[in-house]
Order: C-alpha cells, then sequence, then structure tokens
C-alpha cells in the first residue's frame, strides 16, 4: 500500500481529453492522444515527449529568468519550476497536458518533477481537482504527509465527489496510523462508488488493522470477486484465516497473492510460519529467504516470528 503509485490513470486521462478545449491546436491535441496512447501501453518515454509537445504547442513562455543550478532538472527547457512563473497560457488544455506529464513522472518515480508538473497545472487552472490529487499523492509518496492531506483536503473542497481524493487520503491517514479518519475516508469513497475493488481492500485492511475479522473479511471477499488479480486483497485475508488458525485457507491465499506478484516480503515471511508450523521446514526456509532478500530490514522481525512459531508447534500436544 505504501507504494502504490498510481491512481487514476486511464480514467484521468480520457478524462483530460474529453474536456480539451475546442481552441486546442490540433497539432497538440494529437500529441496528447499520442500520449494517452503511449501512457496506456506503458511507453512512458514516449509519452513524456508526448505530453511535453502538447505543452509547448498549447502554451508560450516569457522571457526566462535566471535560474540557480539546484532547481534545474534533467530533460527539455520545459522542465525546470522556474518555468511555472514564466507560462504565458494560450489555451487552459496546458494544465491538462501538464497533469497528464505529471502522471508519467509519478510512474517513473520522479516526485519532484511531478509536483513541478502539478503546479504548474495549478497555476492555469486553480480548480483543477484532480491535479490537487495528483500532487498529494507525489507529496505522499515523498514522505510529506502533511502536504498531502492539504491537497486532498484541496481537491474535496473542489469536488466532494471525487472518490480518488478520498481514497488517496485514506492512503496517507493509514501511514499516520490515523485508522478512524481513514476508515471514514474509505467508507465516504464507497458511498460514491461502492463496488471499487481498491477502496474495499483498503477499507478491509483497515478494518483486519482493528480487529474487525468479520468485516475485514467481507470487504476483501467482494474486493477479490471484482479483481481477482489484487494481490494484495489476498495477503490480507489470508492474514484473517492466520489469525483465525484456519491454515489452509490462509495458505491457499499467501499463494495466490504469490501467484499475481511475486515481490511481496511480508507474504513470504507469513507463508514460511505457516509451513514451519506445519513441519515443512525445508519450503519455510526459503519463504523466509526469499522475504529477506526482498526485505533484509524484516530480519529482527522475522527471527522473532519464527522463534514463536516454534514454540507454538512444540506446544501443541
Amino acid at each position: 500500500m505504501r507504494y502504490r503509485q498510481v491512481l487514476f490513470t486511464i480514467f484521468l486521462l480520457i478524462w483530460l481529453s474529453s474536456i480539451a478545449s475546442a481552441q486546442t491546436p490540433s497539432s497538440a491535441r494529437k500529441s496528447f492522444q499520442q500520449g494517452q496512447k503511449n501512457y496506456e501501453q506503458g511507453n512512458l518515454d514516449l509519452a513524456y515527449e508526448n505530453f511535453s509537445r502538447a505543452i509547448e504547442i498549447s502554451s508560450r513562455l516569457d522571457k526566462p529568468k535566471p535560474v540557480p543550478a539546484d532547481r534545474l532538472s534533467a530533460g527539455n527547457s520545459f522542465d525546470s519550476p522556474s518555468d511555472v512563473d514564466r507560462i504565458t497560457v494560450i489555451d487552459p488544455f496546458t494544465a491538462l497536458a501538464y497533469t497528464s506529464r505529471g502522471l508519467v513522472r509519478l510512474k517513473q518515480s520522479d516526485f519532484i518533477g511531478a509536483i513541478g508538473d502539478f503546479n504548474a497545472a495549478i497555476r492555469i487552472s486553480p480548480r483543477l481537482a484532480e491535479a490537487y490529487v495528483s500532487r498529494g499523492v507525489a507529496y505522499r509518496l515523498k514522505g510529506e504527509m502533511a502536504n498531502a492531506i492539504a491537497d486532498f483536503d484541496r481537491a474535496i473542497s473542489l469536488d466532494n465527489k471525487l472518490s480518488a481524493a478520498y481514497i488517496d487520503r485514506a492512503d496517507t491517514r493509514i501511514e499516520l496510523r490515523d485508522l478512524d479518519g481513514a476508515q471514514q475516508d474509505l467508507e465516504r469513497a464507497l458511498a460514491l462508488n461502492p463496488r471499487a475493488p481498491e477502496a474495499l481492500y483498503q477499507l478491509g485492511y483497515v478494518q483486519l488493522q482493528k480487529g474487525d475479522l468479520a468485516s475485514s473479511k467481507k470487504n476483501l471477499d467482494l474486493a477479490i470477486e471484482l479483481k481477482p488479480d489484487l494481490a494484495a486483497a489476498y495477503h490480507a485475508r489470508g492474514t484473517i484465516f492466520m489469525k483465525l488458525a484456519d491454515f489452509d485457507h490462509a495458505l491457499s491465499d499467501f499463494n495466490q497473492a504469490l501467484a499475481i506478484k511475486e515481490e511481496l516480503p511480508i507474504t513470504y515471511m507469513n507463508r514460511g510460519l505457516l509451513r514451519l508450523l506445519k513441519g515443512n521446514d525445508a519450503e519455510a526456509e526459503k519463504d523466509f529467504e526469499r522475504c529477506l532478500t526482498l526485505s533484509p530490514a524484516l530480519k529482527s522481525d522475522l527471527e522473532k516470528r519464527i522463534a514463536l512459531a516454534k514454540e507454538m508447534r512444540e506446544s501443541k500436544p
């Protein structure tokens, strides 16, 4: 959950395209649409170039001002945060192109560059709620939680039916251990869209953390039904089964989570502990090795859990 990178991706890009102004030059629209296609296909470098071209066509810059070296970033002449202060907008479409390029940068983990693009979009169109949501995600991924919350709050104040803002604010609140606030946000998001699998999973995760296993399982079951490839939901449900000592179902869910996504260190840890409890030490050791390969920082916690699992196994009649 901590590293969940992209929010409403294709939906937002299609939405951006649909509201593009009629005064936008056709060449800018074509570059933007090509950027959409490349983004959807995972061709991020090409998408970046397409959106940059759309920005260049649909706006112009005043005479450059001196820019300190530490504010420059790699790329074309439109990449500096200082450009935000030099934009002379021909078309509000430019804000949409900046938002889309920012999403590309989010995917590339260029959080500073993404924030620069979202700043530009907001300067051009201060009421573009989606740009605040996107910038909030970038801030969260940079660890700037207060800025993230402020952006999600602003987005909701502009559009209180924007479910992505509630979901991403909940994500931030979970990281801040504000489980009650996260639950309220997720319930609001689900009131807007009751069949949003990501929101159902997150609500199930929050309920699991709060010890409400029955409600958690209900939401995780529905999340999996709606999105069978949601690996995190299988992991969370497997954790519930593990707490209930239903080891067979827990093992099945952990297997499914890892079949969907291999790089889940906590899932390897939990599966290894289950195998250890069942007396399958060789397979358990493989899971523990894989867990530590992916996340060496878990070593101390893993050692404690292994010792506890061995005590439990030896105490069985």
